[in-house]
């Protein structure tokens, strides 16, 4: 999977911002904390899901599973605004 195309990721004073430009179906923006931010770089990228949290792992401390759930909540809200390709 990977972001798409028509959005970007935009820091503004420390907040990062998830924003679509051009036509589509979601019309708005999504502020993200560090978590989701750095999940979105990674986004930038082809990424299997489960990459996904093998880049969490190795950054942030915390049990594989709790890590895995949290990817999966932001996962699934990113599709749910249709910005990933799958």
């Amino acid at each position: 999977m990977k972001l798409k195309y028509n959005f970007i990721k935009k820091e503004i004073d420390g907040t990062t911002f998830l924003v679509p430009v051009g036509e589509g179906s979601f019309s708005g923006m999504i502020r993200s904390n560090s978590i989701a931010s750095y999940i979105v770089e990674l986004l930038k990228e082809e990424i299997s899901p489960e990459g996904v949290v093998d880049k969490m792992c190795t950054k942030y401390d915390a049990p594989r599973e709790t890590i895995a759930r949290d990817v999966g909540k932001i996962l699934d809200n990113l599709k749910r605004i249709n910005a990933l390709d799958e």
